[in-house]
This record gives structure tokens, C-alpha cells and sequence, in this order.
């Protein structure tokens, strides 16, 4: 495909390998309990937020700044990348958070090494109640990005980090104590692999991917619908043309009055 014979597309998905290296190790990093007494939620979810939004910022014009397969699969069903550019970023995630769990990992001291394991379930908590939250918690972040990236509307990329970032620290600030606000199969499959600790795994896959399903194509088809053909979208996903980006329409000139000066 002509996406494999460009530099920009191997930049993209290193772009994603190394940004969500670095959302697990910093994200995951802030979540360590080094003292006795139950966890910070705020500092997780600052923290979460904050490593988003850097990352975002300096890497969403490369990428896109997905660091995450639900956001990833939610943008292929919308025929907004290619099946071929989903694949690479969704197995270049998964690396990088594995990568950035061993970081941390290795930096650890190892009585807390255990700790790296931050997606536990409420004991009280079945794993269809944990499913449901996971898919709520994912579905308001990926709203969040379709509406933030779209390209249709006027001022989008100025607040694109910023929104970003306030809309993982809500879905942390509500989901910790309920399933410890996973909302990313890539940040969920690196400690889950490092710590050898798959309990109710599946949850972190099913329910993210669902809520990131469920929120892109709620705003695509739904709450603003982009008007592309099925052929043209056949298109897109099999990488035989790019997705177009319309630029943000122009406020209109006043008109221009020309003036001599009396000699």
C-alpha cells in the first residue's frame, strides 16, 4: 500500500508506540502506593490526564495521538484511517505500553512492584456491572475526541490537549474505585503481562472497545454525520485514498476600500 512506501506513516506509528510508552509509564508510574493508606484518586487521575494531554500535544499532529485501540477501532469504523494504518497503530499500542511497563517495572523498587497492577475490580463488583462501567467510562472519552479532532469545526485543534486530558481525569476520578478506570486495552494488557496477573482480563478489552464503538459511532452517524458515500468509504478502509480533511471555513474579508491622496 502506498501508506507502508511513506516516512510519515512510519513516523505516525512510532508516534504511537512512543507516546503510549510513555502514557503507562508515567500514568501507571503516579498510581504506585509508596506509603500505607488508600490510593491518591486525585493524583492518578491528574496524572492520567495530564500524561494524555503531553502527549497529545506533542505528538497529535504526527499520529493523531491515539495511544489507545478503542480509540483507534471507534476512528476505522468511522473510515477516518485505513485498515492497514489501525492494524500498525493498534499492535504499535500494545508494544509501547508493554515497553513502558517494563520501564517501570525495572525502576521499581521490589516490594512495589506489585502495585503495578492498577486494574482491580471492587470486590463487590461482577464482572457484567465492571463491563458496563468500563464501556460508560471509554464512551464519554471518545465522544470527547471525536468532537474534539473534528476537523468541521471552527478553533478545534487550540483546546484539542486540553480536553483531551480533563475528559481521562473524569473518567478516573469516577472509575477507580469501580474497575481502576482501564478505558484502555493497551494501558490494561502491559501490567496485566508484566505482573502475569490476566484476572477478568477480558473486561479491559470488551468494555473499552465497546464504550469507544459506541461513542464514535454515536457522534459520526448520529449527533454529526459525515456524508460520505459507502464506496468512499470502502475507500478509505482499504487505503486507496486518504481520508480528507476539510479545512474550518474562513470568516468572510471586508471589503478592501481603495483611497488616493489629493497631490
Amino acid at each position: 500500500m502506498w501508506e507502508a512506501r511513506s516516512a510519515s506513516f512510519w513516523r505516525a506509528v512510532f508516534a504511537e508506540f512512543f507516546g503510549t510508552l510513555f502514557y503507562v509509564l508515567f500514568g501507571l508510574g503516579a498510581s504506585l502506593r509508596w506509603v500505607i493508606g488508600p490510593i491518591n484518586v486525585l493524583l492518578v487521575a491528574l496524572a492520567f490526564g495530564l500524561v494524555a494531554a503531553t502527549m497529545v500535544q506533542s505528538l497529535g499532529h504526527v499520529s493523531g495521538a491515539h495511544l489507545n485501540p478503542a480509540v483507534t477501532v471507534a476512528f476505522l469504523l468511522g473510515s477516518q484511517l485505513s485498515i492497514f494504518r489501525a492494524v500498525f497503530y493498534v499492535v504499535a499500542q500494545v508494544l509501547g505500553g508493554v515497553a513502558g511497563a517494563a520501564v517501570l517495572y525495572g525502576i521499581t523498587p521490589v516490594a512495589l512492584r506489585g502495585n503495578l497492577a492498577l486494574n482491580t475490580m471492587h470486590p463487590s463488583l461482577n464482572v457484567g456491572q465492571a463491563t458496563v462501567v468500563e464501556i460508560f467510562l471509554t464512551l464519554q472519552f471518545v465522544l470527547c475526541i471525536f468532537a474534539t479532532y473534528d476537523e468541521r469545526r471552527n478553533g478545534y485543534i487550540r483546546n484539542m490537549a486540553l480536553a483531551v486530558g480533563i475528559s481521562l481525569t473524569l473518567g478516573h476520578l469516577f472509575g477507580i474505585y469501580y474497575t481502576g478506570a482501564g478505558m484502555n486495552p493497551a494501558r490494561s494488557f502491559a501490567p496485566a503481562i508484566i505482573t502475569r496477573n490476566f484476572t477478568n482480563h477480558w473486561v479491559y478489552w470488551v468494555g473499552p472497545i465497546l464504550g469507544g464503538v459506541i461513542g464514535g459511532c454515536l457522534y459520526d452517524f448520529i449527533l454529526l454525520p459525515r456524508r460520505r458515500g459507502v464506496s468512499e468509504r470502502l475507500s478509505i478502509l482499504k487505503g486507496e485514498q486518504q481520508a480528507e480533511l476539510s479545512a474550518p471555513p474562513e470568516p468572510p474579508e471586508e471589503p478592501v476600500e481603495l483611497t488616493t491622496e489629493a497631490l
